[in-house]
């Protein structure tokens, strides 16, 4: 026999008028959770109770029903009726929806109320999206959304900034396939195209993380922080047409400026205006460059100008200063320390003053029409301006040629040089704008997995990175440079068929680094090797050779040989270049031995590239190799169980990690590796490190989670898994 279905029975619902009901003991609710009381409250003010209240009969201790109700499930429901009662917005005796429970019920107070909460779905994002952006469709404003569901209109913003995101993507975060942080990572671009290819390239790769996607967003992009749009300025860039990317869920440092093209040629037409500026002082020629290159004035000769006198408002302005500044000193005079305020109100005043005495030069008109220019940018953005360089063939000569008897038609002579077809400007100033050379970069696809030679143009650059700390290195050890000298004149001397290729231009003769990275010039070496060569220019009595050779033999003996190590230090040539098999240039074995002798020299003075300050970037290194060169690095510095963690990633994505991983770790690339260190396992500072097994590296390498998330967790696994 069949066995009927039960029948489902609802508890009634009828209006029951609110001096009736009281809040029960048996809600479960006990923690302020989700918007407050009093927002709910306005909230049932505007738009009324949408759900009913669960009470029961409140029973006397005869069993018998007292005409009151309480209520185990909606109690925040109630209080915030309470305080529109309280308010006199709403009668006492207002008629409220209630769902009425059977006092004889067997499911508990307490039960109705834990399952009331618990059972409750809370929105999707992606709803919350729909329906924000079907609130704005039927005509509300942000400002009125938010203040209707109690967020911020930057919430409201963000939710429909969702809108730019490509709706393959919305369905696919609907079915969990990506979180809400890699969603609103999709919002820093509006190209729908461009957000599903970014997708399909990530979706099965290691690397989703929201960072990712942003940086492979704006990959073509750049920063609003980059040196050229301070120099231009966001406004200016946006009103030539520019368009800009921007960030609503995250900080973005002022967004993204689209078009690098556009602001390229604004920041030379900006430079170029202020180059033209310039040259309404007299200059004879100005060069123009966005990167001027380490050693960029070599051969020039500096003009020393006088600064140019305070005007009655500077200097009343800087002796007004001065008295506020001296007052407070002489007011804190004794104490320990200056109120932090004080404190801060002297250093304002230092830098007023620091301004004021930062006087312009002011050059002879005779020398400014012979002499240049140079206008770039600084790290900052802002507009560098280097003035008061002649090159050689604008130097004044004598008035009569003494091999040919000729008078020169000018008092300058050739001074004033000849040929160039570029434009005048103002005193017949030529502008030049020098071209930045650009390394190719290797394509991502080139490489096949074998070790092959690194790029001639790298070696070339890391060369020189190692060229400019021998310098510095030879300038600071004296007797090292005497030696060298030294071993140079004595081959010249007697061994003149083969002096060719010394890694010593005892000339002395500036090596000019023609292939250089573009961190060169700001490095710790080149810092060292300028401020040591600025401390002796100061001294030296240049321009007159007889108070210079008086100046020299007054020296002491130490301070000779230091000025002679700095002077030899200049033509420090440990340069790769190419090899000519025609006579020209360099032989391959003058290369190999300069290289060799400066592997002595390297020795002698013992050069630490790490110390100076390279490290393997992806600028300098990591992105220029294969993947094969970049997996060595990994292997040699942490271990082949790390590099195999990266042999399965792209090319920018394993350059990316491997920069982290090597940050460090003290290695470097065999060509800029001391060879006799490089012979002894393990030394610190130089070559690679000491290889560590896996097991090791799995423990002391700080790597991703997503990198260690399956590495194997002790020895035996580990051998098993190899």
């Amino acid at each position: 026999m069949a066995k009927s279905t039960q029948k489902v029975t609802l508890s009634p619902s009828r209006d029951i008028p609110f001096d009736k009901l009281v809040l029960s003991q048996s809600n479960v609710r006990r923690i302020k959770a989700g918007i407050s009381v009093e927002e709910l409250a306005e909230d049932i003010a505007r738009r009324g109770l949408l759900q009913s209240l669960s009470v029961r009969p409140v029973l006397a201790d005869d069993g018998s029903e007292t005409g009151k109700f309480e209520i185990p499930a909606g109690g925040r429901r109630f209080q915030a009726l309470s305080l529109l009662v309280k308010q006199k917005r709403l009668a006492k005796t207002t008629p409220i929806p209630c769902i009425v429970r059977d006092a004889n019920s067997t499911i508990l107070a307490e039960d109705d109320s834990l399952a009331e909460n618990m059972q409750r779905a809370a929105l999707h994002p992606l709803d919350q999206f729909r329906a924000f952006v079907a609130l704005r469709e039927k005509g509300q404003g942000d400002e009125e959304i938010a203040a209707a569901f109690f967020v911020t209109p930057q919430v409201v913003k963000q939710r429909l900034k969702l809108a730019a995101v490509a709706p393959a993507l919305l369905e696919l975060y609907a079915e969990d396939e990506m979180t809400l942080e890699q969603l609103m990572a999709f919002t820093v671009n509006p190209d729908h195209e461009r957000q599903v290819q970014v997708w399909e390239a990530i979706r099965s790769s290691w690397n989703k993380e929201p960072y990712q996607i942003r940086r492979m967003l704006t990959e073509t992009s750049v920063r609003a922080s980059d040196r050229r749009a301070a120099f231009v300025g966001v406004e200016a860039y946006e009103a030539a047409g520019g368009t800009m990317l921007h960030d609503l869920f995250q900080g973005d440092d002022g967004g993204w400026l689209e078009d690098p093209a556009l602001l390229d040629r604004l920041v030379t037409e900006k430079l170029q205006a202020e180059a033209e500026a310039i040259a309404t002082e007299g200059w004879k020629w100005i060069e123009v460059s966005l990167d001027l290159p380490y050693g960029y004035s070599h051969g020039l000769r500096r003009l020393s100008g006088d600064p140019a006198p305070m005007t009655d408002d500077e200097g009343a302005a800087h002796a007004k200063l001065l008295a506020e500044y001296r007052a407070l000193e002489e007011e804190y005079e004794g104490q320990d320390e200056f109120p932090e305020e004080i404190d801060a109100r002297l250093g304002e005043l230092e830098i007023e003053m620091e301004k004021l005495e930062a006087r312009p030069l002011i050059f002879d008109d005779e020398e400014i029409a012979r002499a240049g220019a140079f206008v770039t940018l600084d790290r900052y953005g802002e507009l560098a301006v280097y003035r008061g360089f002649v090159r050689p063939e604008d130097e004044p000569r004598e008035d009569a040629d003494v091999h040919s008897g000729e008078k020169a038609e000018d008092g300058h002579g050739a001074a004033h040089s000849t040929g160039s077809h570029a434009d005048g400007i103002g005193h017949g100033t030529v502008i030049t704008s020098a071209g930045q050379a650009l390394g190719a970069n290797l394509p991502d696809d080139e490489d096949d997995g074998a070790l092959k030679p690194l790029p001639e143009r790298l070696v070339m650059e890391l060369t020189a990175h190692r060229t400019l700390a021998l310098r510095e290195a030879v300038g600071r050890s004296p007797d090292v440079a005497l030696t060298l000298l030294l071993l140079k004149l004595v081959n010249d001397t007697f061994r003149t068929s083969s002096s060719a290729g010394s890694c010593l231009e005892a000339s002395v003769r500036h090596v000019y680094m023609s292939a250089q990275a573009s961190d060169l010039k700001d490095s710790v070496v080149a810092k060292l090797v300028d401020d040591r060569h600025a401390e002796w220019e100061a001294d030296l009595p240049l321009g007159d050779d007889a108070a210079l050779w008086d100046y020299l033999t007054s020296l002491d003996q130490g301070s000779r040989l230091s000025l002679l190590a700095h002077c030899l230090s200049f033509g420090v040539n440990a340069l790769h270049e190419k090899v000519n098999p025609y006579g020209a240039g360099i032989s391959a074995s003058g290369l190999t031995r300069r290289i060799t002798q400066s592997d002595l020299v390297a020795q002698a003075v013992e050069l630490d590239m790490v110390e100076a300050g390279w490290q393997p970037t992806a600028d300098t290194y990591l992105n220029r190799v294969p993947k094969a060169r970049i997996l060595e690095a990994v292997r040699e510095a942490k271990g082949e169980g790390t590099a195999q963690l990266l042999d399965h990633l792209k090319k920018g994505e394993m350059a990316s990690e491997a920069e982290r991983l090597l940050k460090g770790s003290g290695w470097l690339p065999e060509v800029l590796r001391r060879h006799d260190l490089a012979a002894l396992d393990g030394a610190e500072g130089q070559g690679a490190p000491e290889l560590v097994s896996d097991a090791e590296q799995a423990e002391d390498v700080d790597l991703p989670a997503f990198l260690t998330a399956d590495l194997p967790g002790d020895d035996a696994s580990m051998m098993a898994a190899e």
